[in-house]
């Protein structure tokens, strides 16, 4: 594994030693943290330690941070959570808004929500960059204002990269008392993220992509806002998410989200720098491959290109058998073949959207990783394009 070239960090990140360390010192300890007796309560106080501190970094009230088993059930509970809120309060309330090029964690609850809960789901169009169109968005809530329930717009696209203009949605929504979410999985630790700066109701963040464990994260969301539980059981998390809390998780989610957004800044030019030389040393060498996602208003670290006459699949595997690690997209809807859902939205056709490649850095990457890259993809696309043939 010494010799293996990691670029999807996207997919998920090596834990950074902060967050090992206070995970494992946790692990030793013994206490559930709704328990009143003395272990209980050392719990309790780590669990609520960890929320000050995830508070602070993502600029919310610390009652504000509900913990979640990761960025899906958050994604979850926000789409599902708050339009039961919404429709009960008010029964014409049954539209949600969407971008178009949405995580699967939002699209698949936003389709059963459709198919059995009767919701009317409206995908606003993007830009050929993958941008939301502001104009189609303005027009869907005109239409009429008081049945939308919620909407939900990714604070950054977890496929190309490209970083969707959030505070304008807002504002938007604003004008109607419409509530926002914004999956802000790729975004936390690589660009700047401040919940009440942005005027958001409702933000998931997840461990993994930071540096912090699998199966622990956070629904950001304002307590005004109503939100109707998914899981009913001990009341635990201000009873929108019951469930013993796994107080070593939450510690290693809370030392990997402080040290990401404490290091944003470095992180991000080093990214970029990283970025712009891949992508330059490929162009050098297979001239046609195109990048996709906003040129300049993208992820630091994200380089998504297609290559043309490619099967994004057979491209992936020959790069793995030269040690060198990337994805076709989301690790999360991997598995079958399939074009990108992103890349068809952008106007795309399926042979393009079939073609493409992420490579995602993160903080263990390096120039040499970069330099490997570049020396295989020549030969790795000559071959994927004679299978092709």
């Amino acid at each position: 594994m010494s010799d293996t070239v990691y670029l999807d960090h996207a997919a998920t990140t090596p834990m950074v030693p902060a967050a090992l360390e206070a995970m494992t010192a946790q692990l030793r300890s013994v206490g559930n943290p709704s328990s009143l007796h003395a272990s209980g309560r050392h719990a309790r106080r780590v669990v609520e330690e960890s929320r000050e501190a995830i508070a602070q970094a993502v600029g919310c009230r610390p009652g504000e941070v509900v913990f979640t088993s990761g960025g899906t059930e958050a994604d979850n509970l926000a789409v599902k959570g708050v339009f039961w809120s919404r429709r009960a309060a008010d029964p014409r309330r049954v539209r949600i808004l969407a971008s178009a090029v949405e995580h699967h964690a939002v699209l698949d609850p936003l389709h059963w929500l459709a198919g059995s809960a009767g919701a009317q789901v409206d995908l606003l169009p993007v830009d050929r960059h993958g941008v939301v169109d502001l104009d189609a968005l303005r027009a869907c809530i005109e239409q009429d204002p008081g049945s939308v329930a919620l909407i939900s717009v990714m604070w950054a696209n977890n496929e190309v990269g490209t970083l969707q203009p959030v505070e304008d949605v807002v504002a938007l929504a604003a004008a109607h008392g419409i509530p926002v979410h914004s999956d802000a999985v790729q975004a936390l630790g690589a660009v700047p993220v401040d919940f009440a700066a942005s005027g958001l109701d409702a933000l998931t963040i997840t461990g993994h992509k930071v540096g912090g464990p699998y199966g622990v994260g956070a629904l950001v969301v304002r307590r005004e806002l109503e939100v109707t539980a998914l899981v009913h059981g001990g009341g635990q998390e201000r009873d929108i998410r019951s469930g013993t809390l796994d107080p070593p998780a939450i510690a290693g989610l809370a030392a990997a989200v402080e040290l990401s957004v404490k290091h944003q800044a470095d992180h991000a030019t080093r990214m970029a720098a990283l970025r712009d030389e891949l992508v330059e040393g490929i162009r050098g060498v297979v001239p046609d491959a195109t990048l996709n996602g906003h040129p300049t208003h993208r992820l630091p670290g994200n380089a998504h290109l297609s290559f043309p006459g490619c099967e994004g699949d057979s491209l992936l595997m020959l790069l793995d058998a030269r040690g060198i690690e990337c994805s076709t997209g989301s690790a999360c809807s991997a598995g079958v073949p399939q074009a990108s859902h992103v890349l068809l939205a952008m106007g795309r056709g399926d042979d393009d959207a079939r073609s493409s490649l992420r490579f995602s850095l993160g903080h263990t990457s390096t120039s040499d990783d970069v330099a490997a890259v570049v020396d295989a993809i020549g030969p790795c696309v000559e071959r994927a394009r004679a299978v092709r043939r």
